[in-house]
C-alpha cells in the first residue's frame, strides 16, 4: 500500500481527494462540515509562505535586472499586458451576459434573504481612485504582512529591491540573505503542499455540504455562462497570446496542470504561486521575469475575477429587470477596470468590487443574495483563470524581453 500511495503524483492525489470530498459532502454532510476546517489549516499553511516567499523573489528578481533601465522596462511591459488582457476580459465578459441573458426569469424579490451579513461590510467598502493610491504604501510593511495584502508587500518588496539594486556591493550581504531565504521557502512548500490532498477533500466536502445542489441548480445558467466566457477568453486570448510567445501550449499547460488544478480545488490562488512560479522557471522563463511580473499580476491582472465582475453586474440587473444602455454598461466596465485593481487581498474582494459598482450604478445591493449561493463553484473557474493569465502573462512578457524558453516548451519557428 505504501508503494502505491508513494507512486501516485500530486495531481492524482488531489483529483481523488476532490471525488472522494464530493462523495462526502453529497452523502455524510454533517462529515463534510466537520471536516471543512481541515481546508483552512491548509490554507492558512500556504498563507504564511506568501509574504516572505514574494518578498525575497521579487527582490532577488530586480537585483539580478542589473540596471534600473531594464527593470522599468519590464514593469511597463508588464502593465501593458495587464491592461489588454484585463480589456478583453471585461468586452469579453459584457458579450456573453448580453448574449446568454443568464438573469433573465428570476426576480430578486423571491430570491433575496432578509439580512446577508456580507453585504454590510461590501456596502460600506467605497473603493475610490484616491482611495486606492492612499492605500498603495504600507504604513508598516510588518502590518501589511499580517493582513496579507498582497498589494503593498508587492510595493514594499519593489522599492526595497531597487533601493538594493542601487546599494551596489554593500547590499550583497542583504541579496545572499533574500537567496538563500527563497530557497528555504520552497522547501518549506513543498512540506505543506504534502498537506494539499486533504486540504482539497475538505473544501469540497464543507461546499458541497453547504450549499448543495438545491442551491446551485436555479443558477446553473449563470455558472454556465461563465464558464463558457472564461473557456472563450482562454481560447481567444491566453492561447494566441501563447503562440505569438511560441510557447509549446500542450507542454505549458502539462506542466501547469498541478497548480491549475490546486488553485482550482482550493478557490485560492494563492494557494498555487510557489509551485506555478517554480513551474514558470523549469520552462526557462528567468527569474529576474517569473518572481517580478508573476507576484505583481497578483494585484493588477485579475482576468477571471475581472471577467466574473462584468458577467455579475449585467445580470443583477437582469435579475432586478433594470434596462442597462450600452453606454451605462460600458462606464461600469471602466468602473470595473480600475476597481479590480489592487484589491486581490482583501477578504472577499469581488464582493467589496461587486457592491461599490452596483452603488455607483444605482442597482440593487442586496441582488448579491443571488449569486452568493453558488459563489464557491464560479470562484473555482474564476480563480484557475486568474493564475494562468499570470502564467500567461509572464510568459509573454519574458518572450518580449527577448528570453528564449528550454527547447521542450518551445514552438520552433516556421
Amino acid at each position: 500500500m505504501k508503494k502505491i500511495l508513494n507512486k501516485i503524483s500530486l495531481t492524482s492525489a488531489v483529483l481523488i481527494a476532490l471525488v472522494l470530498g464530493f462523495a462526502i459532502g453529497a452523502l455524510w454532510p454533517e462529515i463534510g462540515l466537520a471536516i471543512k476546517p481541515l481546508r483552512t489549516i491548509f490554507l492558512n499553511g500556504i498563507k504564511c509562505i506568501i509574504a516572505p516567499l514574494i518578498f525575497s523573489s521579487i527582490v532577488c528578481g530586480i537585483s539580478s535586472a542589473g540596471s534600473a533601465s531594464s527593470l522599468g522596462r519590464l514593469g511597463l511591459r508588464a502593465i501593458i499586458w495587464f491592461e489588454i488582457a484585463t480589456t478583453f476580459a471585461l468586452i469579453i465578459g459584457l458579450f456573453f451576459v448580453n448574449i446568454l441573458h443568464p438573469g433573465e426569469g428570476f426576480t430578486i424579490a423571491k430570491a433575496v434573504a432578509p439580512v446577508v451579513d456580507i453585504t454590510a461590510p461590501a456596502a460600506a467598502t467605497k473603493i475610490t481612485f484616491a482611495g486606492f493610491i492612499e492605500h498603495l504604501m504600507p504604513t508598516n510593511f510588518v502590518d501589511a504582512v499580517a493582513k496579507g495584502d498582497v498589494l503593498q508587500i508587492v510595493l514594499f518588496s519593489i522599492i526595497f529591491g531597487v533601493a538594493l539594486l542601487l546599494a551596489g556591493e554593500r547590499g550583497r550581504p542583504v541579496l545572499q540573505f533574500c537567496e538563500s531565504l527563497t530557497h528555504v521557502m520552497f522547501r518549506f512548500t513543498d512540506i505543506v503542499m504534502r498537506l494539499a490532498p486533504i486540504g482539497v477533500g475538505a473544501a469540497m466536502a464543507g461546499s458541497i455540504a453547504e450549499h448543495g445542489w438545491s442551491t446551485i441548480i436555479p443558477m446553473i445558467k449563470l455558472v454556465g455562462s461563465l464558464y463558457i466566457a472564461l473557456v472563450f477568453f482562454v481560447v481567444i486570448v491566453l492561447v494566441p497570446a501563447l503562440a505569438w510567445a511560441r510557447v509549446n501550449v500542450v507542454a505549458f499547460f502539462r506542466e501547469l496542470r498541478p497548480s491549475l488544478t490546486l488553485a482550482f480545488a482550493t478557490t485560492s490562488s494563492e494557494s498555487a504561486y510557489p509551485s506555478a512560479l517554480e513551474s514558470l522557471e523549469k520552462m526557462g522563463v528567468p527569474n529576474r521575469i517569473a518572481s517580478f511580473v508573476l507576484p505583481l499580476g497578483y494585484s493588477f491582472n485579475l482576468d477571471g475575477s475581472t471577467l466574473y465582475l462584468a458577467m455579475a453586474s449585467v445580470f443583477i440587473a437582469q435579475a432586478a429587470r433594470i434596462d442597462l444602455p450600452i453606454q451605462t454598461q460600458v462606464a461600469m466596465m471602466l468602473t470595473l477596470m480600475l476597481t479590480t485593481k489592487g484589491v486581490a487581498a482583501v477578504p472577499r474582494a469581488s464582493f467589496v468590487v461587486l457592491s461599490a459598482t452596483l452603488t455607483a450604478f444605482g442597482l440593487p445591493l442586496e441582488a448579491l443574495v443571488l449569486i452568493l449561493g453558488v459563489d464557491a463553484f464560479m470562484d473555482m473557474a474564476r480563480t484557475s483563470v486568474n493564475l494562468l493569465g499570470n502564467c500567461v502573462a509572464t510568459t509573454v512578457v519574458s518572450r518580449w524581453e527577448g528570453e528564449k524558453l528550454s527547447p521542450e516548451f518551445s514552438r520552433p519557428n516556421r
